[in-house]
């Protein structure tokens, strides 16, 4: 038998499943749901302002900009505006100032004060220039104010700046230079152009050359091309049971494709499965095999001409490794999402009751949505890690469904490979167990084995090892438990056959226990 977990007391079924609230769904506590397979996305029209959506959101259809105009944001008027040209202080007002300096500067002189102070006049301007020996006769230009302003003129003239009396010849050799070096370079540069367009024909533009579309081996380009005729989209139509689409991807030379139980599960007591190829052909396809718990199937197509992406080897995954995902998220078919590992052997239980699965999962922020089930997470070689099966959501919310928030799961790559070899070969998978019934009641950290005498199976793993009932078990293969689902998870991901270690608690002592997994008899 497999190991049990006994309800706490609020649960009113055996499964452990709560209550149903009227008209809503209770909230998960884990936050964890399948990536369900979906329908197309909805072509309801958009509705009007001040309307609310069929879901509740806000006003918009799904694709909504995501800024908003507001006349606010953008003054035509105020400080920090820069004046137009034909504002009142814009281009009028430099006309009429220059217009009055020019009358000014050019109109007849008018009879000069006497000069007993030394002042000497200008011969075309009312304006003195200044007493001898000042600051002009100096060579450094002087501001002086005007001594008379000509009748009719609107605006004062703006004050003259006197011209220094030393010749500058040097500023004006090296400008006459430096137009001459301009002027060689753009014909050069233009006769260059010029010979450029003969040799290519008339065009100026530079062309791609050979292999402009090619992409280095290893770039997620490169990898998404390779794998991308691999993996397919699944669409399941079995009537009452219900209809939607998944991802898969083809495993081997045989026709044999690799997906998620529950995308199919719908069909396995009848109903149509089609699976759609990368380049649009659309095959009829048939359950192998399936299993619950691991929340893997195989399905089989009547074609052998297909390429199979390779397994990798989960247990080489690292925390922030790139990947690299493909499905079909809301039904949008060959999408490519990125982004990294980022964590591992996450214990995730999605579903509930006889439809619960447990995965060992390897969390990744790459954008995993509805419809993205059963396709591969890929490494930085192409290699598949993992076959996406889950995602968040927020705790306490009641959605039956959700979208990314960057966390993902995937069921690792060395389960997978386990489980659809025996799906192959037996149609069923074997799952590895110790023979325990474990209390969800108990509060502490560990997994306690429920006190009762039938509590640990007689002749079971965990009999032979020495567990008892009361015991808590605190470690598994070196690594901390602290829930029984982590356990169960932990469990799960090892074969049958192998030899593990625990740590348990028995009246406040330590005690390491070793055990060999054995199959579950109730397969």
């Amino acid at each position: 038998m497999s190991e049990q977990v006994t309800p706490r007391p609020d649960q009113s079924s055996a499964s452990g499943d709560p209550e149903p609230a009227p008209r809503h769904t209770p909230p998960e506590p884990t936050g964890v749901i399948d990536v369900a397979s979906t329908q197309g996305i909805p072509s309801a029209s958009r509705p009007s302002s001040g309307q609310q959506r069929s879901d509740g959101g806000p006003d918009g259809d799904w694709f909504d900009t995501l800024a908003t105009e507001d006349p606010s944001q953008h003054p035509s008027e105020g400080p920090a505006v820069p004046a137009r040209a034909d504002s009142a202080w814009g281009s009028d007002r430099a006309d009429a100032v220059a217009e009055a300096t020019h009358a000014a500067r050019y109109a007849p002189p008018s009879a000069p004060a006497a000069a007993s102070d030394g002042a000497r006049t200008s011969p075309m301007s009312a304006v003195p220039l200044g007493p001898v020996g000042s600051a002009a006769s100096s060579g450094s230009p002087t501001w002086s104010a005007p001594q008379s302003v000509p009748e009719g003129v609107p605006f004062a003239p703006a004050p003259a700046l006197t011209e220094p009396t030393r010749t500058r010849r040097g500023p004006l050799v090296a400008l006459i230079a430096a137009v001459a070096l301009v002027a060689g370079l753009v014909g050069g540069v233009g006769g260059q152009l010029l010979n450029d367009r003969v040799h290519v024909g008339g065009s100026s533009l530079p062309e791609p050359g050979p292999g402009a579309t090619a992409r280095p081996s290893g770039s997620v380009a490169s990898i998404a091309a390779t794998a991308l005729p691999s993996v397919v989209t699944i669409k399941v139509d079995a009537g009452a049971q219900g209809s939607g689409t998944g991802s898969g991807f083809v495993i081997d030379d045989r026709g044999h494709v690799l997906t998620n139980n529950h995308v199919v599960g719908a069909a396995a007591k009848g109903g149509d499965i089609e699976v759609v190829l990368s380049n649009g052909d659309t095959e009829k396809a048939t359950i192998v095999g399936r299993d619950v718990s691991y929340d893997l199937a195989v399905l089989r197509l009547g074609r052998t001409d297909l390429t199979p992406l390779v397994l990798g080897e989960s247990d080489q995954v690292v925390v922030g490794d790139q990947v690299i995902a493909v499905g079909a998220p809301l039904g949008l078919e060959q999408t490519v999402t990125t982004g990294i590992v980022s964590a591992l052997n996450r214990p995730v239980t999605p579903g509930t009751g006889d439809e619960a699965s447990f995965m060992n999962a390897i969390q990744t922020d790459a954008a995993i949505n509805p419809g993205n089930s059963g396709g591969p997470l890929l490494d930085s070689s192409g290699k598949v890690i993992g076959v996406n099966s889950a995602i968040a959501r927020v705790p306490g919310t009641t959605s039956s469904s959700g979208g990314n928030i960057g966390l993902g799961f995937a069921i690792p790559s060395d389960q997978a490979r386990r489980t659809a070899d025996q799906l192959i070969a037996t149609g069923k998978a074997t799952h590895p167990v110790i023979g325990v019934s474990l209390d969800r009641t108990f509060s502490g950290e560990g997994a306690q084995v429920v006190g009762s005498g039938d509590a640990v199976t007689a002749n079971g793993p965990a009999a032979k090892a020495g567990v008892e009932p009361g015991d808590i078990i605190v470690g598994f293969e070196g690594k901390r438990v602290r829930t029984p689902d982590q356990l169960i998870v932990s469990i799960r991901a090892r074969a049958v056959g192998e030899t593990v270690t625990l740590k348990v608690m028995r009246d406040s002592k330590q005690i390491d226990l070793k055990m060999t997994l054995e199959a579950a008899t109730d397969q």
